[in-house]
């Protein structure tokens, strides 16, 4: 049965724009595994400019399904998951100027710098996944570096202007889940998903694990975020 993480950094990005103690991403959290979520996600950028140090801590702290943390590849990421020790670590590109992240991990041009890297979280006890786009060069590069999951940027497939793009793109996504399972990686997706698009992926079992963040946000401003995780849930399995 497939899998819903949600990713609470918009509920952050809320209260970072008073710069106050509301509404709080650990509270959104316990209620949206509450709704049915099998994970929680937070991105801990280096501009901090969402969830803050306190808020990784205190989700290690009260989450009960699984912590994913998506960082980028620095010393001080790494420091900090080795002491924090989330269940899972997803590795993603970051660039200061971006609104989001734009685009999956150059995994095959940087392969000994990743393969170090992961070597020494997996040193420090942390399960690694990277986030690429839905081509076999990247995927296997992964595989090579040492992760055990890959999450595929579905973000071409949800911008996609038409029906026939959209299917077009969402094959690309199948053939990238089929090859990265067949050589022993486990699947995620996300990025842009939403509760239209979501629906072409029901009952493809080669896609684990759904990763999505904003489109939940934006639909528990206006129905709260229990109803907001149960519809999206009810989604994926259908």
């Amino acid at each position: 049965m497939p899998k819903l993480e949600v990713n609470v950094d918009h509920i952050a990005t809320l209260r970072q724009a008073r710069l106050i103690d509301e509404p709080d991403p650990v509270t959104a959290a316990a209620l949206a595994e509450l709704a049915g979520a099998d994970g929680i996600i937070v991105h801990l950028r280096e501009d901090r400019r969402h969830i803050q140090d306190r808020d990784l801590i205190l989700l290690r702290r009260t989450v009960k399904s699984r912590l994913n943390l998506e960082m980028a590849a620095t010393d001080e990421m790494l420091n900090i998951a080795s002491e924090v020790q989330p269940d899972l670590v997803t590795l993603v590109p970051e660039k200061r100027a971006e609104l989001t992240t734009e685009g999956g991990l150059e995994v095959a041009g940087n392969l000994e710098f990743l393969k170090d890297y992961i070597r020494r979280l997996q040193e420090a006890g942390l399960q690694v996944s990277l986030f690429v786009n839905p081509v076999a060069r990247q995927i296997d590069a992964a595989m090579e570096a040492g992760a055990r999951w890959v999450e595929l940027h579905t973000g071409a497939y949800a911008e996609a202007k038409s029906e026939d793009e959209a299917e077009e793109l969402f094959e690309e996504l199948l053939i990238a889940a089929r090859h990265a399972r067949s050589i022993g990686l486990e699947v995620k997706c996300g990025h842009g998903l939403n509760y239209r698009n979501i629906k072409r992926f029901r009952g493809y079992d080669e896609f684990a694990e759904y990763s999505i963040g904003h489109s939940i946000i934006a639909r528990a401003v206006l129905v709260g975020i229990e109803r907001a995780v149960r519809e999206m849930v009810e989604l994926i399995r259908g």
